[in-house]
């Protein structure tokens, strides 16, 4: 029998504000531990939340940008359970009536195009964390750090539309791409900010009912999410075709074998005993409010991949390459605005910008070389003052010494001998020291030709305009009637 897995996601995106969502404290990373807490996010008796509005517009961004229906009116939920990390004993999330619902999200295009359809997107507050090693104790006991508990978060529920750990993966990273871009999360699974569960279930394939799902929890890389589900897959399929059953349970990715273990059996909604937040009232955002945001939204990735190509006769591939992030973009039109030609720009920016970057570690939002800077040097290389190789020399300049390229160029004598009258002379010189050279030429052996282009450009140091070089040199080789 042939089976296929029914995936659904649940991601957990830390929201960029300065401070917490019920609380003033600082919502940064990496402070020293319990640090950046108060009575509220500590959960003391008679603390009381107040909701952090950046926390809920950047929520409404999230949802919008994921084609959601923004409620006017959502209303925050106790989620009761005991973790050592969960100082109240209880988490305010959203339940029956969330912030938003109804998305899609497509992956791939064409023919091939996948919608995924996006349950809801509602707010909630971050647990703290409990650090199991790393102390001399760590075989006794379990530290916890409350920094983290308070931050403010969206968890965005996918339905069950996938149907491979691949094309998981694939959305996972669609989604961060698209919460980067926006600008409402900085991406960094590293360090806890985005993180995603994954629900997955198999049955017979082409049959309607749902098999009985796992849920594999805290997966913060797009390689660990394929490799869990592709094992925990691979699992289920073992016990349902050896007649066993599979059990209802969350599980844990050790990465180190491969394989899914289990943590604990999977709770029901109805063992959290949600109810009504009673210290919050309602959230509303009106159509005002909703209109305010959306206007302040930037272009989203598909519709600027989309204007790019169209604008700029750009190939599907390349118009992709260039709005890989919102930086990137930005840096390509700004280039284009200080008079650098699309494509050459396109051109330099996937291949010795992409490079230097690299080697160096920057991002493009960091790069030495700022987008009028290659302006700069990409005006240079189409007006022919220096050659394509000139140029790669004058931006390796440029990155290491952000010294700009007008100066590198008649600092250093650069700039591209373009004369016909200093060609000509360089040449006749050059057919006069290899006459034997050309003979052979003139002897039909087309090979010569090469030999004299690179006498006539080492006698120019490199700096003749290659093109003319070839053309009066032809000519004085081969000389009309």
């Amino acid at each position: 029998m042939s089976f296929e897995a029914v995936i659904g996601l649940e991601i957990h995106a830390h929201l960029r504000t300065a401070s917490k969502i019920f609380c003033g404290c600082s919502a940064s990373f990496g402070a020293p531990p319990n640090t950046q807490v108060c009575p509220v996010c500590l959960g003391l008796p008679g603390a009381l939340p107040v909701l952090n509005r950046a926390a809920v517009d950047a929520a409404v961004q999230a949802a919008l940008a994921l084609s959601c229906s923004v409620h006017e009116t959502s209303v925050f939920a106790r989620k009761n359970y005991f973790y050592p990390d969960l100082p109240k004993g209880y988490q305010i999330s959203q339940y029956e009536r969330p912030l938003a619902t109804g998305g899609v999200v497509e992956l791939g295009a064409g023919a091939a195009a996948r919608r995924i359809g996006i349950t809801r997107v509602h707010l909630e507050e971050d647990a703290g964390k409990s650090l199991h090693a790393g102390f001399a104790d760590s075989d006794r006991k379990t530290y916890v750090d409350y920094n983290r508990s308070g931050v403010p978060l969206i968890e965005i529920v996918t339905e069950p539309d996938l149907r491979s750990p691949a094309d998981a993966a694939e959305l996972f990273a669609r989604l961060r791409a698209i919460l980067v871009w926006l600008g409402v999360n900085d991406g960094n699974m590293e360090e806890g900010s985005l993180r995603c569960d994954a629900n997955v279930s198999v049955r017979p394939a082409g049959a309607p009912a749902l098999g009985t799902k796992t849920e594999v929890k805290n997966l913060n890389s797009f390689r660990f999410l394929q490799k869990a589900l592709e094992h925990e897959i691979a699992r289920q399929i073992e016990l349902v075709s050896a007649g066993r059953r599979v059990v209802q349970e969350t599980r844990l990715f050790d990465a180190a074998s491969g394989r899914t273990i289990s943590m604990r059996s999977k709770e029901e909604a109805h063992d959290y005993r949600y109810f009504p937040e009673p210290d919050l009232p309602p959230l509303v955002v009106d159509a005002a409010r909703l209109e305010r945001i959306r206007e302040a939204m930037p272009e989203l990735p598909d519709a600027r991949r989309a204007r790019l190509a169209e604008r700029y006769a750009l190939s599907e591939h390349d118009a992709a390459q260039l709005t890989q992030s919102r930086a990137a973009a930005d840096y390509f039109e700004e280039a284009i605005a200080a008079g650098a030609p699309a494509k050459l720009a396109g051109h330099w920016m996937m291949g010795e910008l992409a490079r230097a970057l690299k080697e160096a570690g920057d991002d493009i939002a960091a790069s030495r070389v700022g987008a009028r800077a290659l302006a700069e040097l990409l005006a240079l290389l189409d007006a022919g003052t220096i050659s394509g190789s000139m140029a790669k020399t004058v931006f390796a300049t440029m990155y290491a010494s952000g010294r700009p390229a007008g100066e590198i160029v008649a600092a250093e004598g650069l700039a591209q001998i373009d004369d016909e009258r200093q060609i000509v002379a360089l040449v006749a010189e050059a057919l006069a020291l290899h006459a034997d050279a050309v003979a052979q030429y003139r002897g039909g052996k087309a090979g010569a030709f090469g030999f004299l282009v690179g006498q006539v450009m080492k006698a120019a140091r490199g700096k003749a305009n290659p093109a003319r070089v070839n053309a009066l040199l032809r000519k004085a080789l081969e000389p009309g009637p």
